[in-house]
């Protein structure tokens, strides 16, 4: 199966207690691309990039399955740039600087191979613009990532958008703030008559929760001896989520809590390293690995 993937693509400066890198490659699309590559048998892509974008991420993103017919390379445009600090606690961040560059005009359009696509993948990108994806596709099975921004400033239309997706991905404080509860099962109860099937509520250092069926699935967390760069973790998990249920073809909740194993097993890996460096040359062999190292913590 396809996955059919659209987002940002950026350059990150990024400074952590660790360390600091300059114009590293980042972007959710790009993280979540990376990360479904390792299951799909094609990830085609929707971006825009400036002409300044480097070759060598290009060739990256190909050598992954990246089907770029649909990024746009605008001549002389710069590319998404955006730039983070984060704190000791590296939950905490603050952002330094975002250039939208000619992502501010981003206008997303699916060219006619991807549309036979069955698997959807909306990164976090204004509701707007996920919207503009949905309205040229039919009869899909979508994930869609958000964040807190867009119910701070564009509510009514992420709104529009849960109606018509099957699976929303968000952090336990967004959902908070989106069900106007503290109860994270009373919170996801109230999301989901919003109108999308299933939820998943990522809880960063301690796992996260699916929930769908009237029932609920919570999934561990790794422990990871060294967080080195936790930028694109949670675009990693949808990413690895995302590829699962594409490569499988089963959306059955049993189905769906292997996805979020994956995802999680994914995301573990990229936190290891800087940029993309921690899910650019995995195995078959380390994932499963780790895969089963989440299955030992998930059992009793």
């Amino acid at each position: 199966m396809e996955l059919l993937v659209v987002g940002s693509i950026a350059l990150d400066t990024v400074v952590t207690p660790i360390s600091s890198f300059d114009n590293a490659l980042g972007g959710s699309t790009t993280y979540i691309s990376l990360a479904a590559s390792y299951f799909c048998n094609k990830v085609n892509i929707v971006g825009v990039v400036g002409d300044d974008f480097p070759e060598e991420h290009i060739k990256l993103l190909k050598e992954h399955k990246g089907n770029l017919d649909g990024l746009q390379i605008v001549k002389g445009g710069k590319t998404f740039r955006w730039g983070g600090k984060y704190h000791d606690d590296l939950n905490d961040r603050d952002t330094l600087f975002t250039e939208l560059n000619v992502f501010e005009f981003f206008n997303p359009i699916i060219p006619e191979s991807y549309k036979n696509n069955k698997y959807v993948m909306l990164g976090n990108i204004d509701p707007d613009l996920q919207m503009n994806v949905l309205n040229q596709l039919e009869n899909k099975f979508v994930i869609c990532d958000s964040m807190n921004l867009w119910m701070n400033i564009k509510l009514e239309s992420l709104l529009n958008v849960i109606k018509k997706v099957d699976v929303l991905i968000i952090n336990d404080s967004e959902a908070k703030q989106l069900s106007k509860n503290n109860n994270l099962i009373k919170a996801a109860e109230i999301i989901q008559n919003m109108g999308c099937k299933y939820l998943i509520i990522k809880k960063g250092e301690h796992g996260a929760l699916l929930f769908g069926n009237e029932k609920v699935f919570s999934a561990p967390a790794l422990p990871i001896k060294e967080v080195f760069d936790p930028t694109g973790a949670g675009d990693t998990f949808a990413g690895g989520f995302a590829g699962y249920l594409s490569q499988t073809d089963d959306i059955s909740f049993e189905n769906m809590k292997k996805a979020v194993i994956y995802g999680s097993t994914l995301a573990s890996f990229n936190v290891e390293k800087a940029s993309t460096k921690g899910i650019e040359n995995l195995t078959k062999q380390q994932i499963e690995d780790r895969y089963n190292k989440f299955k030992e913590l998930a059992g009793f």
